[in-house]
């Protein structure tokens, strides 16, 4: 489908932007991962005993594994460098700074962390050596990526560690992180499969954060909403100080429609997030959570029409560097946010920051959301030149294309849509709503309402009320109790003249929108 976007427009140039500056931090990486740190509280527990007759070093360990298993890279990379201060033979300490420098994105430390991790693999308990095995197959089957024999050969080292093994829950944790068809999910991308060996480590070990985390996305990835809810309420009360357990259960409160309750967990990672940046020194762009958790507070306050809130968030958001492709790709969440608003021309500028990124992913998503900015305008050639710029982009990076697929064709189809070439939209647009709605997880549930409010209302403005219908039908099935549903709904039956539809549905308008912002222009009749 991408290709009809050459042979639609292959006439047409794309735009060019430079490189923007490099990020700049008061601290850099090596300083902050050595910094000594205290035993923490409220962060969850986790234990395996390792090869240490230091108590300090298993403490130590434990508590970087406990931040492992939520994802605080930099705390578990600085507990592991505490636990080696007390244990320099510590191997499994240099085997989990593997794991928290490939998050950190230091690829080389963590590189010299497995080989030190090897190389002191021989004086240690065969526990050690199985679990310093099995993460060297990992590291490797990372390389490779996607299901390769790698892969294959990691999976079938944990289950003869589990034979050798069988009360460990670590290595039962491990085999249900496996299960993903991604050797570098560290939890995020669990799968159906991944559940029955969580629940084996559960039982084996009920106090242990990381089965209720896993089980979370497990659910949520497999649309089991009231199953993640339960977990993800476990997780948070195991580790409260913790913002990402905080932000879990949030996910899944919203995705249920408890979304005051969701907020209100939402502002609760952020502020344990922002006193630890006080408290530690820590500049933000080295936690990519705090970033994530933004962009959907954020969207949570444009779902219940705070946009006064939601706007300084996805600013203060977009103006955070990361280090993490996938983190400046969500930044289109403020372009798009504008376009909702009608502020184009701000969306216009946004978008261009991300055009001239030096990842082609994200400097491809920029040139979409240009697109999207230049057909709000009625630049139709504009949006076409983005259209162009970003299938290049995308052509010359295939590996992270997917990222950008269904945008692309989101833009395709609006063009269409713009250009009287409704024959040519609307199958384009159904498919992008298929595409989005099938994506699993709480986030891309939440990104397909949007995106399909978009196509609602491009629709209108191309005056499609057919395809405005069809899309405002398509809202409601996905989220009844959004506001934004049902005033599609209404507009549409304001347009035909149905005004006992309109009136029902303004009045759950109302009712979803009681708490937006004073003078919040959806509210006001058209």
């Amino acid at each position: 489908m991408l290709l009809l976007i050459a042979v639609a427009l292959a006439a047409l140039q794309a735009h060019s932007h430079p490189a923007p500056p490099p990020s700049t931090s008061p601290a850099s990486l090596d300083e902050l991962v050595k910094r000594p740190v205290p035993l923490r509280t409220g962060i969850g527990s986790a234990h395996d005993a390792v090869s240490t007759k230091s108590p300090r070093a298993q403490a130590f360990y434990d508590q970087g594994l406990a931040c492992l298993h939520s994802f605080v890279w930099l705390e578990a990379a600085r507990s592991f460098n505490e636990a080696l201060r007390a244990d320099p033979a510590l191997a499994m300490a240099h085997a989990g700074l593997s794991i928290a420098y490939t998050e950190l994105n230091a690829p080389a430390a963590a590189r010299a962390a497995l080989d030190r991790a090897k190389s002191l693999a021989a004086g240690a308990s065969e526990h050690d050596r199985r679990h310093i095995a099995a993460r060297a197959l990992q590291a490797d089957a990372e390389q490779a990526a996607g299901e390769s024999p790698r892969l294959i050969d990691y999976r079938a080292a944990l289950d003869q560690a589990l034979t050798s093994f069988p009360d460990d829950e670590e290595f039962w944790l491990l085999r249900g992180l496996a299960e993903s068809p991604d050797p570098a999910n560290r939890g995020q991308g669990s799968v159906a499969a991944s559940v029955r060996y969580y629940q084996k480590a559960l039982a084996l070990a009920p106090a242990h954060l990381a089965a209720h985390h896993y089980l979370t996305h497990a659910y949520e990835n497999s649309g089991q909403v009231t199953q993640a809810l339960a977990e993800g309420a476990a997780y948070a009360k195991m580790a409260p100080a913790v913002p990402h357990a905080r932000h879990m259960h949030a996910h899944n409160l919203r995705r249920t429609g408890r979304i005051a309750e969701a907020i209100d967990e939402f502002r609760a990672a952020d502020t344990l997030a922002a006193e630890y940046f006080r408290a530690e020194a820590v500049p933000v762009e080295y936690d990519w959570h705090y970033q994530h958790n933004l962009d959907l507070l954020a969207s949570s306050y444009q779902y219940v029409g705070q946009m006064a809130a939601a706007e300084a968030l996805f600013a203060r958001s977009f103006g955070i560097r990361s280090s993490l492709v996938v983190q400046e790709f969500n930044k289109r969440a403020w372009p798009e946010y504008l376009v909702a608003r009608g502020r184009a021309r701000e969306a216009l500028d946004a978008a261009l920051v991300l055009a001239a990124h030096r990842s082609p992913v994200v400097s491809a998503i920029g040139h979409i959301e240009a697109g999207r900015a230049q057909l709000a305008l009625g630049r139709f050639k504009e949006a076409a030149d983005e259209s162009n710029a970003a299938l290049r982009l995308m052509r010359g990076a295939p590996e992270g294309a997917g990222l950008a697929a269904t945008p692309l064709k989101a833009l395709q189809g609006e063009f269409f849509l713009r250009t009287g070439k409704r024959d040519q939209a609307r199958p384009l647009l159904e498919q992008v709503a298929r595409e989005v709605r099938a994506a699993p997880g709480p986030d891309a549930w939440t990104q397909a309402l949007f995106t399909l409010e978009a196509i609602a209302r491009a629709a209108r403005e191309a005056g499609d009320w057919d395809l405005a219908r069809w899309a405002a039908a398509e809202m409601v099935d996905h989220d009844a109790q959004y506001a934004g549903s049902h005033l599609a709904l209404a507009l549409v039956a304001e347009h035909a003249g149905d005004t006992k539809t309109a009136a029902a549905e303004r009045s759950l308008v109302e009712q979803y929108w009681r708490n937006a912002d004073r003078g919040l222009p959806e509210l006001k009749k058209q």
